[in-house]
C-alpha cells in the first residue's frame, strides 16, 4: 500500500470515529431536546441544526459552530451555561457527559455521517414515502400532527405520540399502520402496499431508519383547486340549448346532463314574483305590484321588476343583513346595568349603515373590503369611509386584547378567505399549508390597531352618539409567536414582522407608514367640535341658572311655610328655638326649610362651577388652535399659559362644588348602627381629596389639558397593505368566496358546502367552473354585486319551479339532495323576513332608514324594519330568534328549523294578532262587511297575505269556517278567553261576523305558504 493510501485510509478511519460521537452521543440529543425548535421547519432564531452545512451556517447570531474551535463555538456556550440564553430553552441542563461530548465533537471538526448505509432510503424508502405517504405527512399539512419530511420531524412523532422507533420495526407505529396490523390503515383510504414494499419499509426501520434530506411533498397544497387562481371558463355547449338564457344555464346544463339530469319546467309568474321579491329586498309584493306584473305581457316583464328591486333602498336593508351575518355584526354589550361596555363599541350602528348604504350603492365588493379594513388609513379624512372600520371596532373585548386579535384574524380570514386559519394558532395548519408562524405574521398585520370614537357634529355628548373606529396605536408593538397558542408562553426572542402566508408566494406589500393631517390625529381639533362644546358649557350654564331660580322660589315657599307654622310663642322664643311642645308639622317645616337652604348653597355652586368652565374652555380651545396652527403664532405661551390658570380656577370651584355635595349626601343619609351610610364617607373623602388635588395645582408647572385625547400622528401602512392584497385579484380565494356567499343566499345551498372552508378539508364545489366564471365575472364588473345578483335571479335556474308534480320524479332518485340544480330549493323565509312581511302586508312597516339600534324589547312594538333592532348574543328580539336569527358571534349560513316555538309565536303575538285585525278592516272597507262578500274577501285575503288566489278546496273551506266561528262568537259566553300577554294596539272586532274574518285572516299569516319561499 503507497503512503498516500495510507493517509488516506488513516482519514478515512479517524473521520469515521469522529462521526460515531456524533451518530451515538450527539444527534440522540439534538433530535430530543434541540431539532423541535432548530429543524429545518421551525429554524428558530434561524437555526437549523439539521445538516452539518447549516449547523456551520448559523443563524440570526451567526455560526452556531465553529468546527475545531470550542471556545469560539456559540453551540458550546450555550449549552455549557457559559453564555445567555442557555439551551436548552427553558428546560434543564444537559448532563454534564453530554455536554462533554458536545465538545469533544466539535473539537474532533464537527462532523456528521449517517451510521446506517442510506442506500436502501434513497433508492427504495424515499420513493415509497413520497408516493403515498408525505402527500398529507409534510412541514406544511401534518394530518394528525405527522411530518415526515424530515427526520427530526419523523422521530418527533405526531399526535399519538412516537411513530417510529429506529430498530424496531414491529414497535413503531408507521410499520404497524402501513402493515394494517393497526387502523387505520395506510395510506388512508387507499390500497395496502405489496408486502415486498412492506418489508422493506421493516428492514429500512430496523437499521436505524438511515435519512438522506428531506422528502418533497411535490406542489400538492398549492395544487388544491382553491389556491389556484380562477380562470374563466369557456361557456360550454350543452344540447337543452333552449334553456339556457345566460352562462349560468350553460354551466347548470352541462352538469345535468352529465348525470341523466332534467331542469323543472319554470314557476308561474306568481310564485317567480314572490320569489325574488322576498329574496331580493326581503318583502313580498303588494297585490297591485303583482297584478301590474300579471298583465305586464312584454318580453321584459321580468327583467324590469328586478331592476326596481335592485334600485330599491330595500335592496340594502336585505342584503346588508345578510352581510352582517358573515361579518359578525354586534351591537355593544356587557354590563347593561352599569352601562359598560364589555364587547363591540356604542353606536357601532355606523357601521351597519355603512354596510346597507355601500350595498345600495354598488360599492365594489373590493372596496367595501378595504374600507372595512383599513377605511381610517385609506382615506382618513372621509368619516363615511373610517365609520366602515366598524368591522374592527367590533371586535373590541373589555378584559384581554388577546381575544381582540384572535377573532380578528380568525373571523377576517373566514369571511374574505373561506381559510380556518384558527387551526394554526396554536400549531400549524394540519391540512393547509399555513405555518404556526403564519398565523402569528398575519396577526401582525393588525397588532397596532386599536378603536377610539370620534365625535360627531351636532353632539358633543360621546354617550349619546359618535363614530366608532380603528386607527394604529402603537407602531411599535411587536407581534409573538405564542408556542402551543399559549398567550402567557411568547416567544420574545424571535419577533415577527407582518406578513401574508407563504402559500401565497412573496407579493409585495407596500406598508410604509403616512402622516396623519391634525385633524385626524387630534380629532377634538376640529371646529365643529369647538362650536358644540362651547355651545354647550352655555347650555350647561342657562340650566343651572334655572334650576338656582328654582331652588331659591322653593326656599322662599319653606320660609313661608315655617312662618305659618310657628304660633306667637315659638315666634317670641327666638329663631331657631322650637318649644318642648311644637306640633311635628313644625319639624317637618323646619327640616324642608333646612333642605331648602342646603339646594340653594349646592345649585349656586354648581353655577359658579359651569361659569368657571365655559372660561376655561375658550382658553383652551384657543391655546389648541394657536398650538396645533400650521404656524403656531407668536402668543402661543401667553394663551397656553392663560389656559393652565383657567382650567385650574375652574377645576377649584368644580372640587367645592363636589365636596359640598357628598356633604350633604352624608348629612342626608340615614345611620345605620351608629355609623353614617360607607358610601357617603368614601365620596366626602374623595371629593376632599380633589379639592385638596385642585388647590395643589394652583401651584404647580404642568401643562393644561387638550380638549380630547391626541393620538399617533401615522399610520402603520400594514392593514392598507393587507386588505389591498385581500381585494385583489392576483388573490385566489376572495371572488370565489363572495360569490358562494351570494349563490347560498340565492338558491339555499352553497356551490362550496363548506362556506367558510375553502382549504383541502374542505367539500369541493359542486359545479368548479360555474363557481370561478362567476368569480372572474364578479372581478370583470368591478366587483359589482347588483351584477352578478341581476344574472342570478334572470337566469332560467333561479326560475324553475321548486317542486315536481311526479311523485316518481326521475331526477329526485339522481340526485335527491338537488345538488346539481334540476330545480328550484323551497326555502323557509329568515327571521327578519318573517316580522318584516306581517308589518308590511297591513301595511305598517316604518320605511325610515339607519340611525341608533333600537331596544330588542321593543319588538312587537316599534314597526321599523328589523334590521336595525338591538342584535348582540345576549340581547335579541324574541319574535326573531325563534325563527332562527343569526348568531352575532358567528353566522357564516342560517340554521333553518321547523319547531313548535315559531308556529305558537305566529299564532299567539301581539304582532300577527295586530296585522290580521288591520288586515281585516282594510279589506272589509273594500269588499264589504255583508255575508255575500265573503268570498271576495276569501280572495282577496289570500291575494294580500300569500301573493295567490285560493284553491277551489281553500275557498270551500275558508267559506265554511267563517260560518262556524260566526256562530261561535254569536254567545260569547260559551267561549273560554285566553291570555296571551299583552293586548294589543287594535283591539278585535266586536261584530261576530267580521271577527270571523280577523280570525281567517290570523290562519293564513299561519299558512306555511306565508314562511316558506317556494
Amino acid at each position: 500500500m503507497s503512503a498516500c493510501k495510507a493517509l488516506a485510509l488513516a482519514a478515512a478511519l479517524q473521520l469515521s470515529a469522529f462521526s460515531q460521537i456524533y451518530n451515538e452521543r450527539v444527534r440522540p440529543v439534538f433530535e430530543k431536546s434541540c431539532l423541535p425548535c432548530h429543524g429545518p421547519q421551525t429554524k428558530s432564531g434561524g437555526l437549523d441544526l439539521s445538516t452539518r452545512e447549516t449547523i456551520l451556517k448559523g443563524g440570526d447570531h451567526g455560526p452556531a459552530v465553529i468546527a475545531g474551535d470550542l471556545k469560539a463555538s456559540l453551540l458550546y456556550k450555550l449549552v455549557a451555561h457559559e453564555a445567555e440564553p442557555h439551551m436548552p430553552y427553558k428546560s434543564d441542563r444537559l448532563p454534564q457527559e453530554t455536554v462533554d461530548a458536545i465538545a469533544e465533537w466539535i473539537k474532533t471538526g464537527a462532523s456528521i455521517e449517517q451510521t446506517a448505509d442510506s442506500t436502501l432510503f434513497r433508492t427504495q424508502i424515499k420513493p415509497l414515502l413520497e408516493a403515498n405517504c408525505v402527500r398529507c405527512h409534510n412541514s406544511q399539512i401534518k394530518r394528525a400532527g405527522f411530518d415526515l419530511s424530515s427526520r427530526e420531524a419523523l422521530l418527533r412523532g405526531g399526535d399519538i405520540g412516537a411513530v417510529v422507533v429506529p430498530g424496531d420495526a414491529k414497535s413503531s407505529v408507521l410499520y404497524k399502520r402501513i402493515a394494517h396490523m393497526d387502523q387505520p390503515g395506510m395510506p388512508f383510504g387507499g390500497q395496502k402496499l405489496p408486502d415486498a414494499a412492506i418489508s422493506k419499509v421493516a428492514e429500512w426501520i430496523n437499521s436505524g431508519a438511515p435519512y438522506e434530506g428531506t422528502l418533497s411533498a411535490g406542489n400538492t397544497a398549492l395544487s388544491h383547486w382553491a389556491f389556484k387562481l380562477p380562470v374563466r371558463p369557456a361557456v360550454p355547449e350543452v344540447k337543452n340549448r333552449a334553456w339556457v338564457r345566460n352562462p349560468i344555464d350553460a354551466f347548470v346544463a352541462a352538469a345535468q346532463e352529465k348525470r341523466g339530469l332534467k331542469p323543472l319546467a319554470a314557476a308561474d309568474k306568481r310564485t317567480l314574483l314572490r320569489r325574488v321579491y322576498l329574496d331580493l329586498i326581503g318583502l313580498p309584493p303588494t297585490p297591485e305590484e303583482m297584478n301590474a306584473f300579471l298583465g305586464d305581457e312584454s318580453k321584459d316583464a321580468y327583467e324590469k321588476v328586478v331592476d326596481k328591486l335592485l334600485a330599491s333602498p330595500r335592496y340594502g336593508e336585505r342584503w346588508g343583513r345578510h352581510w352582517m351575518d358573515i361579518w359578525r355584526y354586534s351591537d355593544w354589550y356587557g354590563w347593561r346595568a352599569q352601562n359598560q361596555v364589555r364587547y363591540s363599541q356604542r353606536h357601532i350602528w355606523h357601521w351597519r349603515d355603512w354596510i346597507i348604504e355601500s350595498v345600495n350603492q354598488d360599492k365594489g365588493y373590493d372596496q367595501m373590503i378595504v374600507e372595512m379594513l383599513a377605511g381610517d388609513e385609506l382615506a382618513p379624512n372621509n368619516p363615511d369611509v373610517v365609520r366602515a372600520t366598524g368591522y374592527l371596532a367590533r371586535n373590541w373585548y373589555m378584559f384581554d386584547r388577546n381575544v381582540i386579535l384572535k377573532d380578528t384574524v380568525d373571523y377576517t380570514a373566514m369571511a374574505f378567505l373561506g381559510l380556518t386559519m384558527k387551526c394554526a394558532r396554536c400549531h400549524s395548519h394540519k391540512y393547509d399549508p399555513i405555518t404556526h408562524e403564519d398565523y402569528y405574521r398575519f396577526r401582525a398585520f393588525f397588532e397596532p390597531y386599536d378603536v377610539r370614537t370620534d365625535r360627531v357634529s351636532g353632539q358633543p355628548d360621546l354617550m349619546k352618539d359618535g363614530v366608532p373606529r380603528v386607527y394604529d396605536a402603537k407602531a411599535d408593538t411587536p407581534t409573538y409567536r405564542f408556542l402551543r397558542g399559549v398567550d402567557t408562553n411568547p416567544d420574545t426572542e424571535h419577533p415577527l414582522t407582518a406578513a401574508i402566508p407563504a402559500m401565497f408566494g412573496n407579493p409585495e406589500l407596500k406598508m410604509a407608514p403616512e402622516k396623519l393631517p391634525v385633524d385626524v390625529y387630534y380629532p377634538d381639533s376640529r371646529e365643529f367640535v369647538h362650536r358644540d362644546l362651547i355651545a354647550q358649557a352655555k347650555a350647561d350654564i342657562e340650566k343651572a341658572e334655572t334650576e338656582l331660580r328654582k331652588a331659591r322660589e322653593e326656599l322662599e315657599k319653606a320660609k313661608q311655610q315655617v312662618a305659618q307654622s310657628s304660633t306667637p310663642a315659638q315666634a317670641s322664643a327666638g329663631a331657631g328655638n322650637r318649644s318642648a311642645g311644637a306640633p311635628a308639622q313644625d319639624d317637618k317645616a323646619l327640616d324642608a326649610l333646612l333642605k331648602a337652604q342646603g339646594a340653594v348653597a349646592l345649585k349656586a355652586k354648581e353655577l359658579a362651577s359651569v361659569q368657571a368652565a365655559l372660561p376655561a374652555l375658550q382658553a383652551r380651545i384657543a391655546a389648541d388652535q394657536a398650538k396645533y396652527a400650521a404656524t403656531p403664532p407668536s402668543n402661543l405661551d401667553a394663551l397656553e399659559s392663560a389656559a393652565l390658570k383657567a382650567e385650574r380656577h375652574a377645576n377649584v370651584v368644580k372640587a367645592e362644588e363636589n365636596l359640598l355635595h357628598a356633604q350633604q349626601e352624608l348629612t342626608a343619609a340615614k345611620p345605620e348602627s351608629e355609623t353614617y351610610d360607607k358610601d357617603a364617607v368614601k365620596k366626602l373623602g374623595e371629593a376632599r381629596a380633589q379639592l385638596e388635588a385642585a388647590a395643589k395645582a394652583l401651584q404647580s408647572e404642568e401643562a393644561y389639558t387638550p380638549i380630547g385625547k391626541v393620538y399617533p400622528d401615522s399610520t402603520t401602512g400594514r392593514r392598507l397593505a393587507l386588505a389591498r392584497w385581500i381585494a385583489n385579484r392576483q388573490n385566489p380565494l376572495t371572488a370565489r368566496v363572495a360569490i358562494n356567499h351570494i349563490w347560498l343566499r340565492h338558491f339555499g345551498q352553497a356551490l362550496v358546502p363548506t362556506v367558510f372552508n375553502f382549504g383541502m378539508s374542505g367539500k369541493p364545489p359542486s359545479n368548479p367552473e360555474l363557481l370561478d366564471w362567476l368569480a372572474v365575472e364578479l372581478m370583470d364588473r368591478n366587483w359589482s354585486m347588483k351584477t352578478i345578483h341581476r344574472l342570478i335571479v334572470t337566469s332560467n335556474t333561479y326560475r324553475m319551479r321548486s317542486s315536481s308534480k311526479d311523485p316518481n320524479e326521475p331526477n329526485a332518485k339522481i340526485d335527491p339532495e338537488n345538488r346539481y340544480l334540476w330545480r328550484m330549493n323551497e326555502q323557509r323565509m329568515q327571521s327578519e323576513v318573517v316580522r318584516d312581511s306581517l308589518l308590511s302586508i297591513a301595511g305598517l312597516l316604518d320605511a325610515k332608514m339607519g340611525g341608533e339600534e333600537i331596544d330588542s324589547s321593543k319588538g312587537l312594538e316599534s314597526h321599523r324594519r328589523s334590521v336595525y333592532f338591538q342584535d348582540t348574543p345576549d340581547m335579541q328580539v324574541t319574535f326573531l330568534k325563534v325563527f332562527d336569527e343569526a348568531n352575532p358571534n358567528e353566522c357564516f349560513q342560517r340554521n333553518e328549523s321547523i319547531v313548535p316555538h315559531q308556529a305558537l309565536a305566529l299564532a299567539n303575538s301581539k304582532l300577527s294578532l295586530q296585522v290580521a285585525r288591520v288586515l281585516e278592516d282594510e279589506i272589509t272597507k273594500r269588499t264589504g262587511a255583508t255575508a255575500a262578500s265573503d268570498a271576495k274577501f276569501v280572495a282577496d285575503a289570500f291575494d294580500k297575505v300569500l301573493n295567490r288566489p285560493p284553491t277551489n278546496a281553500e275557498r270551500a273551506e275558508s267559506l265554511k269556517f267563517l260560518t262556524e266561528q260566526e256562530e261561535l262568537f254569536q254567545d260569547p259566553k260559551k267561549l273560554t278567553p285566553i291570555q296571551t300577554g299583552a293586548a294589543g294596539d287594535v283591539k278585535p272586532e266586536g261584530d261576530p261576523h267580521l271577527r270571523a274574518r280577523e280570525d281567517l285572516v290570523h290562519v293564513l299569516v299561519n299558512h306555511t305558504d306565508f314562511v316558506t319561499i317556494r
